[in-house]
C-alpha cells in the first residue's frame, strides 16, 4: 500500500482494515481532487469552473436504508422505528469487513476534517471515499483543519463511503443493496451502494443529533442562521419549499450557516464548513449568493447542460429535481468566520401553508413553540410531486425527523428551556397562501414576508397590539410596516368566512392527529398548546 499527501505522523488506514488498498491519497487539495476526477472520467468542468458529476443510481437520500446499530449504548436511548431502524452488531462487523475487502487493490481518498465551529464541541471526522469527488464534497462541507492541526489529528469518528459495493440483503441484513449504517459504539458510519454525497453529510448530522443533546445537553437544530450588525442572531427552521435559504440570506445580515447548528449556553454554532444548496430553477436574480458561489471548487450534482455547451441548464430536471451544489461557506461573501453567533433573539418557524389558514406572521408562547417544533408543519401543493392534485399536509418532527436518533420531545424540551432562559421571541411565518387555499387565494409576496421578518428582527412589534387566533391560539399583530393590514389576520383576507372557519378546523384536526404519535412523551405545557377544534364550525 502506498500513502500520499499531508497526514498526521501517526496516521494510517491499515489499522481500520484497509491495509490492502493500492494507494491512499490524504487531504488532497480541491484542485488535485478535481484533476483526479476528470482524469478518471468521473466529471467535467462547467463554464464557471465548477466540477459537475453524477451520483449514479441514487440522486437523493434513501431513508429506508438508513440503520443504527442496536447495542448496549443505543438500545435504551435511540428512538427506534421507521426513522432509526435496528441493525445487529454482528451483521455490522461482517458488512464492515466485506466493504474493506471490496476496497482491496483500489485507490482511496482520505480527508481529515472537523464538525462544529465551537471548539468546545469540535468533532474530529476522518472521511475515506472510493471516488475523489466524494472527497471534494467532504472538503467543502466539513470544517477544514490547518496543516498544523492535521499533524496532530486523531479521528473520533470515521466514515467509509464505497458506492461500488453492493450488499446482499439476504446475507447482510440490509433492505436492498445500498445502506448507510451508524455505529455509535465503534464511532463508524458505513456507506455503500450509493454515491449520493448527502448520505455523508447527514450521517454526521445524525451523530451530532445524538451526542449533543444526549451527552452534552446542547440543542442540535436543522436550521439556517444569520446575525445582524449589532450581533443579534436569528435562526430559521423550515422544510423544503418554505423559504429557509432565501429568507436567511439577508444582505443586511451575515450568514452563520444554512442547514445545521447547535445551541449551547454561549450561543449558536454551525456544524459545517460549507453549503449544500438545491439548484432547481436557480438564477442569479433569485439566489445571487448561491449562483455566484458556483465556481472552481464547487461540486455540482446531477445537473444538465444546454446542448453543445458546458453551461448549466438549472431548469432541466430530467435526471432529478434534487440537483445540488456544495461549496465552502467562504464562497458566500457575507458569511461569518468562524461561523458562530450569540444567543438568538428571534426564532422563525417557516411554513408554506397552502390552505391559507395560518397568519403571515404570528407570535408563539413557549408551549406553542414546543408544540409547533415537534409538529414541523408545511404543505405540498399540486404539481410538486406526482399524484399530488390538491394541497397535502406534511409534518416532520423538529423540521428534520429523518435525522433524529432521539425522541422529538427531547429536542423540544431543550428548545423550550432555552426560550425560557433567554427570553427568545418565537415567530410562526406562513410563506404560503393568503385569501384562500391554493387555487383560490394567492401566495403571499416575498417582499411582504421579508418586511414581516424585518419587523420582528427590529423589535417593531413591541408596541403593537396582538389578537389571538380562535383555533390555533397564536398571537397575530395588528399592523406591520409595508404590509397590507387586511392580510395579517387570515380570516379577514377570505371572502367566505365560513369556508375559512371550516378549513381552519380541518387543519387543526390534522395537527392533532399527527401529534397523537408523540403525545404520550410530551409534557402538559406542550399538550395544552394544541389547536382547539371548534365543534360545529
Amino acid at each position: 500500500m502506498t500513502e500520499y499527501g499531508i497526514k498526521s505522523p501517526k496516521a494510517t488506514i491499515a489499522n481500520i482494515g484497509l491495509k490492502n488498498v493500492s494507494a491512499a491519497y490524504w487531504n488532497l487539495t480541491p484542485a488535485e481532487l478535481v484533476e483526479e476526477t476528470i482524469v478518471l472520467g468521473e466529471g467535467v468542468l462547467t463554464d464557471t469552473g465548477a466540477l459537475a458529476i453524477e451520483t449514479g443510481e441514487f440522486k437523493g437520500r434513501s431513508p429506508k436504508d438508513r440503520f443504527v446499530v442496536a447495542d448496549e449504548k443505543t438500545n435504551d436511548s435511540v428512538w427506534w422505528g421507521d426513522i432509526n431502524i435496528k441493525f445487529s452488531p454482528e451483521k455490522f462487523d461482517l458488512l464492515y469487513d466485506k466493504v474493506c475487502a471490496y476496497l482491496t487493490g483500489k485507490e482511496v481518498y482520505v480527508r481529515d476534517s472537523f464538525a462544529c465551529a465551537d471548539k468546545d464541541f469540535k468533532l474530529n471526522v476522518r472521511v475515506i471515499t472510493e471516488f475523489p469527488w466524494q472527497n471534494l464534497f467532504a472538503y467543502n462541507m466539513f470544517l477544514r483543519p490547518t496543516a498544523e492541526e492535521v499533524q496532530t489529528f486523531e479521528p473520533e469518528w470515521t466514515i467509509i463511503a464505497a458506492p461500488g459495493y453492493f450488499a446482499d440483503p439476504a446475507k447482510d441484513g440490509t433492505r436492498q443493496h445500498n445502506f448507510s449504517i451508524l455505529n455509535f459504539s465503534k464511532k463508524v458510519i458505513l456507506i455503500g451502494g450509493t454515491g449520493y454525497t448527502g448520505e455523508i453529510k447527514k450521517g454526521i448530522f445524525s451523530v451530532l443529533n445524538y451526542i449533543l443533546p444526549h451527552e452534552r445537553n446542547v440543542l442540535s437544530m436543522h436550521c439556517s442562521a444569520n446575525i445582524g450588525k449589532s450581533g443579534d442572531a436569528a435562526i430559521f427552521f423550515g422544510l423544503s419549499g418554505t423559504g429557509k435559504t432565501t429568507l436567511s440570506a439577508d444582505p443586511n445580515r451575515k450568514l452563520i450557516g444554512d442547514d445545521e447548528h447547535g445551541w449551547d449556553t454561549k450561543g449558536i454554532f454551525n456544524f459545517e464548513g460549507g453549503c449544500y444548496a438545491k439548484c432547481v430553477d436557480l438564477t442569479q436574480e433569485k439566489e445571487p449568493q448561491i449562483f455566484d458561489a458556483i465556481k472552481f471548487g464547487s461540486l455540482l450534482e446531477n445537473i444538465e447542460f444546454y446542448e453543445g455547451t458546458t453551461t448549466v441548464d438549472f431548469a432541466n430536471i430530467s435526471k432529478t429535481e434534487n440537483t445540488r451544489v456544495s461549496y465552502p461557506l467562504s464562497f458566500i461573501n457575507n458569511s461569518v468566520e468562524p461561523s458562530v453567533g450569540g444567543v438568538p433573539k428571534n426564532i422563525f418557524f417557516l411554513t408554506c401553508d397552502a390552505f391559507g389558514v395560518l397568519p403571515p406572521i404570528s407570535k408563539l408562547s413557549k408551549g406553542q413553540a414546543m408544540y409547533h417544533f415537534i409538529s414541523g408543519y408545511t404543505a405540498k401543493v399540486a404539481g410538486t410531486e406526482v399524484g399530488v392534485t390538491e394541497p397535502q399536509t406534511t409534518f416532520s418532527a423538529c423540521f428534520g425527523k429523518a435525522f433524529l436518533p432521539l425522541h422529538p420531545t427531547k429536542y423540544a424540551e431543550l428548545l423550550g428551556k432555552k426560550i425560557h432562559e433567554n427570553q427568545v421571541n418565537v415567530w410562526l411565518v406562513n410563506t404560503g397562501w393568503v385569501g384562500g387555499s391554493y387555487g383560490v387565494g394567492e401566495r403571499i409576496k416575498l417582499r411582504y414576508t421579508r418586511a414581516l421578518i424585518t419587523a420582528a428582527l427590529n423589535g417593531t412589534y413591541d408596541g403593537v397590539a396582538f389578537e389571538s387566533h380562535p383555533v390555533f391560539g397564536i398571537s397575530i399583530p395588528a399592523t406591520c410596516p409595508e404590509v397590507p393590514t387586511e392580510l395579517l389576520n387570515p380570516r379577514n383576507a377570505w371572502k367566505d368566512k365560513d369556508a375559512y372557519d371550516n378549513k381552519a378546523n380541518q387543519l387543526a384536526e390534522s395537527f392533532v392527529k399527527n401529534f397523537a404519535q408523540y403525545a404520550s412523551a410530551a409534557n402538559e405545557e406542550i399538550l395544552s398548546a394544541a389547536p382547539k377544534v371548534v365543534v360545529g364550525a
